[in-house]
């Protein structure tokens, strides 16, 4: 059995670029940076940032392109993926990239910051994915791109029938 699953919480660094592939597919890069917190071995908190190169197609590309800005708190899981070409000086590079296959705006957007609560809610796409092309230089067309707005975890949706849960009715 293999898996190749990345998810990150982190900070745009850059506005997204889209741009349309000659096959008329969209795509969209950004970066998305995160930190890691430590305690030293003399007891000093220390803080190193991670960079992650991050690739959007399709519907998933143009709701990046519009909502996602510069500084935007974001979820995103998808899978690695590692490219390899060779630059005009002749050089061999290679880039390794989250292919992203689902995508949730976090933080605040003129609004109160969301709870634990509801923050923790399940996940559930909002809108359906594009279809898939044999085109698209993916590994796995299997696994749609999805997008969940984050007003959809404000408040429970009387249609689904869920109500609120209390935690003095918990009864443990």
């Amino acid at each position: 059995m293999n898996l190749n699953k990345a998810m990150i919480i982190g900070n745009l660094t850059r506005d997204p670029e889209v741009r349309t592939t000659p096959s008329g597919q969209t795509v969209a890069s950004f970066s998305v940076a995160t930190n890691f917190v430590w305690t030293d071995a003399s007891g000093q908190r220390q803080q190193k940032a991670e960079f992650h190169n991050v690739v959007a197609w399709r519907k998933l590309a143009e709701i990046c392109g519009t909502y996602l800005k510069k500084g935007k708190q974001v979820y995103i899981e998808g899978r690695l993926q590692t490219r390899d070409w060779v630059g005009q000086d002749g050089a061999k590079r290679n880039r390794t990239e989250i292919i992203a296959d689902n995508m949730i705006m976090l933080g605040s957007s003129g609004q109160a910051q969301a709870s634990t609560a509801t923050a923790a809610a399940p996940m559930r796409p909002a809108m359906a994915p594009a279809p898939m092309s044999e085109e698209v230089p993916v590994i796995d067309q299997e696994v749609p791109a999805t997008f969940t707005a984050p007003e959809a975890f404000n408040s429970p949706s009387e249609a689904d029938g869920e109500e609120e849960i209390k935690v003095e009715n918990i009864p443990f």
